[in-house]
């Protein structure tokens, strides 16, 4: 027989559940009710004009779409790479405790601070200027701390057994890690990179000091400025003062956004389906 006390809390939680996931669908609904109908061949690849506030968001997706390349270039191997070192060669030192903790200590620090971090190295000391790069770079240090965690802790997981076996054969350390560690904990760090990558799709507050504009006519490169659908966004909904004039623009932005998300992390949980069905234990 259940206890009153451990029936009383499974409800509770139950409700929080279900809520939680009311307000998504709601939002998600929402959002695609209001945006398919600004959703054209035209909207997708068409210029913006009049200052951005009519037209198409082509260059505001091609230059979402480098900034986020760019992140997981420069964030996924750095992240995976330090999770190998944190994990299977650095000792139990009071130095690796403390790169652990400053790890986690920035998985929590608010995203402006990163983009005015990014402003001041990448964009005035660097000299990369006002570009995709730059943003690029911002971005892949606000997400390395969420890929470092995920990817070490999934390396970890991976049974001690497959090492010592791997070892006993003859084989190298790195060739152990390369053949007996990584594929199995490919899933994991796959899990890490597809939270990574959501989180930096869709910020605007480091690429506003470092790589976006609202407004630009010229073709995006990752040497120049570049216009995003998150800070296109933002601009849509705070610096227009029509708000009803361009709110189906708004509507068709956030939609974009989200299956552009929505594609980036279809392709990551492909790759980790793939690696999960291959190497079990």
């Amino acid at each position: 027989m259940k206890r009153p006390k451990e029936e009383i809390m499974k409800w509770v939680l139950r409700i929080i559940t279900y809520s939680i996931v009311a307000v998504t669908l709601y939002l998600v609904l929402d959002i695609i009710i209001g945006g398919l109908p600004t959703i054209s061949w035209e909207f997708l690849t068409a210029m913006p004009s009049k200052a951005g506030v009519e037209g198409g968001i082509g260059p505001v997706i091609l230059g979402t779409f480098y900034l986020i390349t760019g992140t997981i270039a420069v964030a996924v191997p750095l992240g995976i790479a330090s999770a190998i070192y944190l994990a299977e060669y650095a000792k139990p030192t009071r130095f690796t405790r403390l790169i652990r903790l400053a790890i986690i200590t920035l998985s929590g620090v608010p995203s402006i601070v990163f983009g005015l971090f990014g402003l001041g190295l990448f964009v005035l000391v660097f000299g990369l200027s006002t570009s995709a790069i730059a943003g690029s770079l911002t971005l892949a240090c606000l997400i390395l701390p969420t890929i470092i965690v995920a990817s070490e802790e999934s390396i970890k997981a991976v049974p001690r057994s497959f090492r010592q076996g791997a070892l006993a054969l003859g084989a190298t350390k790195w060739q152990m890690i390369r053949t007996q560690v990584l594929p199995y904990s490919i899933p994991g760090m796959m899990t890490g990179s597809i939270l990574g990558i959501g989180r930096a799709a869709g910020e605007t507050a480091p690429i506003m000091f470092t790589a976006a504009v609202f407004y630009s006519q010229s073709v995006p490169s990752f040497t120049s400025p570049v216009m995003a659908l998150p800070f296109h966004l933002f601009t849509l909904s705070t610096q227009v003062p029509d708000f009803k004039a361009v709110k189906p623009m708004q509507y068709g932005t956030a939609l974009v956004l989200i299956c552009l998300v929505l594609l980036f992390s279809i392709i990551a949980i492909s790759v980790r389906a793939f690696y999960r069905s291959r190497y079990k234990w």
